[in-house]
């Protein structure tokens, strides 16, 4: 058995928060109470080696903390910022449209308030060009 397996590497800081994690969730659970929590994340502080951590889940079933196997895939989302950057195209066409659809209701040129800006994106290069990052 190698000291890898056996526990006897120093701990880090990434695995202390993720011992912490698993700890929180066994809080949330209902298996550890608050006062059993607040000791062991107390220990989980002041780990010297991964054997310290493990020792502290001796008690617990899964999760428990996985030293140097990757973590799962997480769960891939679209983030806002890209969500947001699709859709900026389409504020002006549809600022384009309200004004028109304004313009015959209301029989009032609406849409020539609208030229300045149009005139704006189209110079700024802005209308239609989507730079990606």
């Amino acid at each position: 058995m190698t000291e890898y397996q056996r526990g006897n590497i120093r701990v880090s800081d990434t695995e202390r928060e993720d011992a912490l994690g698993k700890l929180g969730q066994h809080m949330s659970e209902g298996r550890l109470d608050i006062e059993e929590y607040g000791e062991r994340t107390a220990k989980v502080a002041t780990a010297k080696t991964r054997a310290d951590v493990l020792a502290l889940f001796d008690d617990l079933p899964e999760p428990r903390p996985a030293f140097g196997q990757p973590n799962p895939p997480a769960v891939v989302r679209p983030r806002r910022a890209q969500v947001s950057r699709q859709l900026t195209p389409l504020v002006p066409v549809l600022g384009i449209v309200l004004l028109i659809g304004l313009t015959i209701v209301l029989k009032v040129p609406f849409f020539f308030f609208m030229l300045p800006f149009i005139f704006f994106m189209v110079q700024s290069g802005r209308w239609g060009h989507h730079h990606r990052r």
